[in-house]
């Protein structure tokens, strides 16, 4: 009996201690040199370029997260542009290697696209937004409406499911360029704009000629949980662009940022230690080389550094925390241990 113990002991031992076999994405992205990664046409906090062509947001920091991790260096992204109506078929025909564009996870995009979610990078919901001289305090004010929408959204959904529940009926107004849509909302076209929340904010920031004459209604009538996805059949890379979030995450757990990493290589921590590569394990895990947690806070930033530079205080759109604050600060946020 002792013996057979002591075999399975072995075994076992063994076959953790093997490296993951990469996929065909993992490798096939190793081998190029960078990852393409599909973003939002341009929706300022999550992804959007300057006139130099430089990509920012916070979806944008997921991207070079990953770049990091395996390459080293955060810089080794392709940006590819895609609309709402683009952005499922485009990773689904590996014309992209990640999605992060500000994508709600629902069930049936998980299971009926051969995609899977990474996990969420902004919790956010369904909203509102109207011109202040329309009077509207709420979206229960909206009855009758007409509302602008971009296609190929849960936008759609939601607001059947609302407005009927509610007893109340509404216009349509539907266009599949953000920029069109945006513009026939500010011109007069439609009563309201509605998307997430987030978005909202970003397109009155961004494109709002005098951004304090529109309002964001306080009604939230959905959950919107936004998550990076990748295509099934290659777990090395699911799991290395959710690992990619979650150091992020950890790092802001344990106060860990892109100015104090270096100074945390010296941290008695133990899981700390895992992640950074002090104790190695974690990046052969992974495939990639153990500083690559080390390599995404010191380029990228902890989670809370890219929330406030994208959306937060350092930002224009001045967004609170709220659900994306830490566990331990009332938010959903929370990242696996890295043992």
């Amino acid at each position: 009996m002792k013996i057979a113990q002591t075999l399975v002991t072995a075994i076992v031992g063994s076959v953790l201690a093997l490296p993951v076999m990469a996929g065909a994405t993992f490798d096939a992205v190793k081998a190029k040199g960078f990852v393409q990664c599909g973003v939002n046409l341009g929706l300022y906090g999550f992804s959007s370029p300057d006139d130099k062509g430089n990509w920012t947001g916070l979806d944008v920091d997921v991207c070079r997260a990953v770049a990091a991790a395996l390459f080293g260096d955060a810089n080794k992204v392709k940006y590819t542009p895609l609309s709402a109506q683009q952005r499922l078929p485009a990773l689904q025909a590996g014309e992209v290697d990640l999605l992060a564009r500000n994508t709600t996870w629902t069930l049936t995009r998980d299971t009926a696209n051969g995609l899977d979610f990474t996990t969420p990078g902004y919790f956010d919901g369904q909203g509102f937004m109207v011109s202040r001289k329309l009077g509207v305090t709420s979206a229960k004010d909206l009855n009758g409406a007409t509302i602008c929408v971009l296609p190929g959204t849960t936008t759609e959904q939601n607001l059947a499911d609302y407005f009927r529940a509610n007893k109340m009926s509404f216009k349509l107004v539907v266009i599949e360029k953000n920029e069109e849509l945006n513009s026939a909302f500010f011109s007069g076209r439609c009563d309201a704009l509605s998307s997430d929340a987030s978005q909202l904010a970003g397109v009155r920031a961004g494109q709002a000629s005098n951004p304090d004459e529109w309002v964001i209604l306080p009604d939230l009538i959905s959950k919107e949980p936004l998550s990076p996805a990748v295509r099934q059949g290659d777990p090395q890379w699911t799991d290395l662009v959710r690992w990619s979030q979650y150091a992020m995450v950890y790092a802001e757990e344990k106060g860990v940022t892109s100015k104090t990493v270096s100074t945390a290589l010296k941290s008695p921590d133990p899981d700390l230690q895992r992640l950074l590569g002090v104790t190695a394990g974690n990046g052969k895990a992974l495939g990639v080389d153990e500083k690559w947690a080390f390599n995404i806070i010191m380029q990228v930033g902890n989670y809370g550094e890219s929330f406030e530079r994208n959306l937060g205080k350092d930002s224009r759109l001045k967004l609170e925390r709220g659900l994306n604050a830490l566990y331990t600060n009332g938010g959903l946020m929370y990242a696996m241990p890295p043992r």
